[in-house]
């Protein structure tokens, strides 16, 4: 198929849905159906990590506030990481041997995307708002989508684009909405530096991920890099005096249950989806999705906190899910152009 060559591989798979393989023929009804429901299914998965990542900023924020931040940061991976011992064991899956190459690859992301990406958060909330912070961290999709694009060659067309800004004008629609006063808020350059930290973390244990994720898979990949961050974290809280029995000891019952959400649900469960939808689609099409998490986070808090909800608000969620919905409709809007071009 001319011009086939130059898309990447999720988008070569569009094309194929489209024109078929010369030996087989076009795909059928079934086939394309078929197709569609696994798409389907991987943007309710990442809609649904939205969801509980949005939960996880209403659980942070019941916990206890003079809980040390490592503390809590080490005991939700902890906890993560147990979950997920147990349901390896249970579930048949076990353990799998990876090679000396493979541990390394796992526990750089363990690195980033757990332990560098909690410090740089804990650490950067000391110098800056929270409002602020989550105005840097919604820049995850574009920073994505052009580290990708770099070392990846994972292509971002005009639509993807057009998708990523509107994701990005639509959470700081709902940040401003919330904040307005984020912009002229107390901060400093260290502070706001740091929180990028936060971003260029999750970035690399977002697109890094790739080729371990085909070799171990998402479960295992995420298992392993959690224990990872776990022990980093661990050690750190207790070289720094964050963990220690007294601690412990003073966590209430209510902080447990916030520690259980977070762990269990809001990284066990999520990091797995999260990885998947990165296996079905691309860190490109999945990281738009992160756009959805101040969104979530503020209808939750309506909820659960009785806290305002106003109209820009809303109007800044639709145009998050109109971003989502334009950047994954490129693979087929680049396929349907291939495809007239090879006619």
């Amino acid at each position: 198929m001319i011009g086939a060559s130059r898309l990447p591989p999720s988008d070569k798979m569009v094309l194929s849905r489209m024109q078929g393989s010369s030996d087989q023929g076009p795909m059928n009804s079934k086939q394309t159906t078929r197709a569609s429901h696994t798409d389907a299914a991987t943007y309710v998965k990442l809609s649904l990590v939205a969801i509980i990542w949005g939960g996880t900023f209403i659980a942070g924020r019941t916990l206890s506030p003079g809980t040390p931040p490592l503390l809590s940061a080490s005991l939700r991976f902890l906890i993560a990481g147990t979950v997920l011992a147990i349901f390896l064991i249970v579930s048949g899956e076990r353990f799998v041997r990876i090679n000396r190459l493979q541990l390394l690859k796992i526990s750089g992301l363990g690195l980033c995307g757990v332990y560098a990406y909690n410090l740089f958060f804990f650490y950067g909330l000391q110098h800056t708002t929270a409002s602020r912070a989550s105005l840097i961290v919604a820049l995850n999709p574009a920073v994505m989508a052009i580290t990708a694009y770099l070392f990846y060659r994972e292509r971002l067309s005009l639509v993807k684009a057009a998708g990523i800004a509107l994701c990005l004008l639509g959470a700081a629609t709902v940040i401003f909405s919330k904040s307005p006063q984020v912009l002229g808020a107390a901060s400093s350059w260290q502070g706001d530096a740091l929180i990028f930290g936060c971003v260029l973390s999750w970035v690399a244990y977002s697109v890094f991920c790739k080729n371990t994720v085909v070799q171990v898979g998402a479960l295992h990949t995420v298992t392993y890099s959690l224990w990872a961050g776990a022990a980093l974290l661990t050690l750190t809280a207790l070289l720094t005096g964050q963990m220690s029995p007294s601690s412990i000891a003073a966590l209430g019952i209510g902080d447990l249950a916030s520690l259980l959400y977070l762990g269990a649900v809001g990284s066990a469960v999520a990091y797995i989806w999260y990885y998947n939808g990165i296996q079905e689609i691309g860190a490109t099409r999945a990281g738009v999705f992160i756009a959805l998490n101040p969104l979530t986070a503020v209808l939750l808090g309506a909820v659960l906190l009785n806290e305002p909800l106003t109209p820009a608000m809303l109007v800044g969620g639709a145009v998050v899910i109109l971003g989502i919905l334009v950047c994954n409709s490129a693979p087929l809007f680049d396929a349907k152009q291939n495809a007239q071009g090879a006619t």
